[in-house]
């Protein structure tokens, strides 16, 4: 069980990175908000499922499964009252001018 924790830690890790380089790379906060919801949902649940699959059957475990599955269930609600804010706020999507 102890490799496969480490297993599933590594990859959600990975995806915990691949949410920061979008945070920094992209340029306005829909496009951000976009990949960094899809992408910190993944690492958080691979990240929770490998702290479980450490701990073994306990209940230290079900405590991180109820935390996984409500992270699992929130996170695109923050992320979308997110881009409703900046929306209401009047906020513009980022377009690529043409010279």
């Amino acid at each position: 069980m102890e490799y496969v924790g480490a297993g599933l830690m590594t990859v959600g890790l990975l995806f915990m990175v691949v949410a920061a380089v979008g945070m920094v790379r992209l340029p306005d906060v829909y496009t951000r908000a976009h990949a960094v919801a899809l992408t910190d949902s993944l690492g958080a649940v691979f990240l929770l499922a490998g702290l479980a699959a450490q701990q073994g059957f306990s209940p230290n475990a079900l405590r991180i499964l109820v935390v996984l599955s409500l992270l699992y269930i929130l996170n695109p609600v923050i992320a979308h009252a997110t881009i409703r804010a900046a929306r209401r706020s009047g906020l513009r999507p980022w377009t690529r001018e043409k010279p």
